[in-house]
């Protein structure tokens, strides 16, 4: 049997070397993170020499990153009506967030539903800055003030980046803080907390080649006070109790590691190779058309549509044939469902159902991506004479 070819590096990547060398040496200890001799020291250790890595990453300091199970819980982590306590305790009455966020930012959180809004993107999948503005002036002109605005910093369907600096210039003139999703960005592009503007900024284990079961919500400086999410011990400053994932954390930190150390070579060699992809499909399937080929997009990721196929039936076959493809976010329990980053963008229901997402990573070959286009050869051509024939 032939080896099969991985491609949905967006829904979570393979893990690192040097990650699982990090876990089982972290298996290898027993001691509670939380205890005072020299076992729960050891493991201790571990977690904050992961905090200074994940902290190197986007260019924050460790003090104010905060390690969560994921991405998911680091979002709804941020994404709360109040920060901090006591004196410094202050309301976000409202939660502004872009229409092609992460499901569990269009969730809103832990703020109530009708205080959840929803911001506009363009036809090219930018959040649409002016939309924020005006928005945020209205809001204002109401007596609402210090509003919570959440956008991503690139789309983990389309690897549409988003115009985050842009976005916090907006938010902060209007006494807002905004927080940014980074989970599939980092260690693909630069990351850099001060430099998009954010605030608040989620990243998960797993999108970097680190193990599932750690994230980190991550704060640009120590003067924005968090509300806690988990009350019971201390751990995490007080801010989110529970014995910290001593084996998931340490991986976390190898892989943020060599995420951050190998950034450039692993993003031009992507690059390089989807570039390779993207003349293959045009040149198999001429009519194919690629999404946000027009604007920045990670390096990694290709999301495309060829008319009159259907995205299940596409990627079931890719399967078949060894390849490992997605129909777009891997968040809902195997569902193959209508894209709402493409309905956002005013792409026609009939094509957004045919969109295929291929993302690559670090490890990703010329042979794997020319692999890929052989088996495409064989399913486009079944699937367009297959629907010629229904319509016939």
């Amino acid at each position: 049997m032939a080896e099969r070819v991985y491609l949905d590096w967006n829904a979570t990547a393979p893990l690192r070397p040097q990650a699982r060398a990090a876990v089982l040496a972290a298996q290898a200890l027993c001691g509670n993170p939380s205890s005072v001799h020299m076992e729960g020291r050891a493991a201790h250790r571990l977690i904050e020499e992961a905090r200074q890595e994940v902290a190197a990453l986007v260019g924050a300091e460790a003090r104010n990153v905060v390690f969560t199970s994921g991405g998911t819980e680091s979002n709804v982590f941020a994404l709360s009506p109040v920060t901090g306590t006591g004196a410094d305790r202050t309301l976000r009455p409202r939660l502004l967030v872009s229409v092609i966020e992460h499901p569990s930012v269009l969730a809103g959180g832990r703020f109530e539903p009708a205080l959840v809004e929803r911001l506009s993107v363009t036809p090219q999948g930018r959040l649409n800055l002016a939309a924020l503005e005006a928005r945020l002036a209205a809001l204002a002109a109401a007596g609402i003030h210090r509003p919570l605005v959440s956008v991503m910093l690139a789309n983990n369907e389309s690897g549409i980046v988003q115009p985050t600096a842009e976005a916090a210039a907006i938010v902060h003139r209007w006494e807002g803080i905004l927080h940014v999703d980074a989970v599939q960005a980092a260690g693909r592009i630069p990351v850099d907390i001060k430099g998009i503007g954010a605030d608040l900024l989620t990243l998960s284990g797993h999108k970097i080649g680190g193990p599932m079961g750690a994230g980190a919500l991550v704060r640009q400086d120590a003067g924005i006070e968090l509300a806690p999410f988990l009350t019971g011990g201390g751990q995490e400053r007080g801010v989110r109790a529970g014995t910290q994932n001593v084996q998931a954390i340490a991986g976390f930190g190898a892989a943020a590691a060599v995420a951050r150390r190998d950034l450039t070579m692993e993003a031009q060699t992507m690059r390089r190779l989807r570039q390779r992809l993207e003349a293959g499909l045009s040149a198999i399937t001429p009519d194919v058309i690629v999404f946000g080929a027009g604007v920045e997009r990670l390096p990694n990721t290709t999301l495309f549509a060829l008319p009159g196929m259907k995205a299940e039936t596409a990627v079931i076959a890719l399967d078949l044939n060894g390849v490992a493809a997605s129909s777009g976010a891997a968040c809902s329990s195997g569902k193959v469902q209508p894209s709402h980053v493409l309905d956002a963008m005013g792409v026609a229901p009939a094509l957004a159902r045919g969109a295929v997402r291929v993302s690559l990573g670090a490890s990703t070959t010329e042979t794997e991506i020319d692999r890929f286009l052989k088996a495409w050869i064989d399913v486009s051509g079944a699937l367009l004479k297959g629907s010629k024939g229904i319509a016939a």
